[in-house]
């Protein structure tokens, strides 16, 4: 007689990760990453997931934990990740959620989640480190610092004066790396082409969300000579034919779209209509940037450097090398070790 199936019992709590120092983007200062963490029990197996939210939806923690709570007794009652997407809408809730599902499944199965998800084994990744938006002297001693770095990020707000300086800051301190730029919605087309001639001179390889969401349609006829990524302009899925002719290169984050499952399919999507693929994150620890790395194996472009803004990180966690991301198994989506 085979046993029973043990009671699956879902727990979600708020965890609050310290920055080393705020962190400024185009209309927002971070000085933490309140973060909501799922596990869901069965048995001695459990799965566990992170989700930061969006927070320009206001997509934060109460919301997340709140979401979490109405599906309780359907997750308690087994459902998979295909009923979860019907049950929850893309965010961060579904992300967190998604993310214990598919890791209580490779704890209960013995596979770990790239081969469940019928992938690869992993390989580590190059990524950008990002700088946030600061004074341009500022911006290039952080530049310096990332010594390892063969890839930057460079937040802008919008303010074309401001940021040409740092830009060029940037490509003065740092003449050897691959360099890309995120508006995160601050500009408008006439300070874009203001801007547009120093991001040439200075060799900036993307251009992230410069104008804001609901503003598409204005990159519809707008020749840049730097490929654009949509970030905001891009949530889930059902967004991503909206952006032919207007963007070259999709940001996939597991807490926009709703967790790994949707982000796998959001790959083929982006493939299908010709578009590059980048895989993105919210703030969070290394338990969100996991299943994220996965995404991470399809992708042209990788930023995941969350953790290294955080006064102290999980452990185990992700690993930074010679410009490169690593996530181990034992981070998550492992599966369980049984005793001989």
């Amino acid at each position: 007689m085979r046993p029973a199936p043990s009671r699956l019992s879902l727990a979600a709590a708020v965890d609050h990760l310290p920055m080393k120092s705020p962190f400024r983007i185009s209309g927002y200062t971070f000085t933490e990453a309140e973060v909501v963490v799922a596990t869901l029990s069965a048995g001695e197996a459990e799965g566990r997931g992170e989700a930061d939210g969006v927070y320009y939806l206001g997509d934060d923690a109460a919301t997340i934990l709140a979401m979490i709570e109405s599906v309780r007794e359907a997750i308690e009652a087994g459902a998979d990740r295909a009923e979860l997407a019907r049950l929850l809408p893309a965010g961060g809730a579904r992300n967190a959620l998604d993310s214990v599902l598919w890791d209580l499944e490779a704890r209960q199965t013995g596979r770990p989640v790239w081969q469940i998800a019928g992938l690869a084994p992993p390989k580590a990744l190059l990524t950008t480190f990002t700088l946030g938006a600061d004074d341009p002297a500022q911006m290039a001693r952080g530049a310096l610092g990332f010594d390892q770095a063969r890839a930057l990020k460079l937040k802008l707000t919008g303010e074309a004066e401001a940021d040409i300086e740092r830009v060029r800051a940037v490509r003065a301190a740092r003449p050897d790396v691959w360099i890309g730029v995120d508006g995160n919605q601050g500009f408008t087309l006439d300070t874009l082409d203001r801007i547009l001639p120093t991001l040439v001179e200075a060799r900036v390889s993307l251009l992230e969300q410069p104008l804001a969401r609901g503003r598409e349609a204005d990159l519809q006829d707008f020749d840049s000579p730097i490929p654009l990524a949509a970030d905001e302009s891009v949530q889930c899925l059902a967004d991503i034919e909206g952006l032919v002719g207007r963007f070259d290169v999709v940001n996939i984050k597991l807490d926009k779209c709703g967790g790994l499952t949707e982000g796998l399919l959001m790959v083929a999507e982006a493939r299908r209509l010709g578009l590059k693929v980048m895989v993105g994150c919210m703030s969070g620890s290394s338990l969100a940037m996991a299943p994220a790395f996965l995404v991470g194996q399809l992708c042209d472009l990788v930023d995941l450097d969350a953790p290294t803004f955080l006064a102290q990180d999980r452990q185990p966690g992700v690993v930074y090398a010679d410009g490169h991301v690593w996530c181990g198994e034992a981070v998550w989506g492992a599966p369980a070790v049984v005793a001989a």
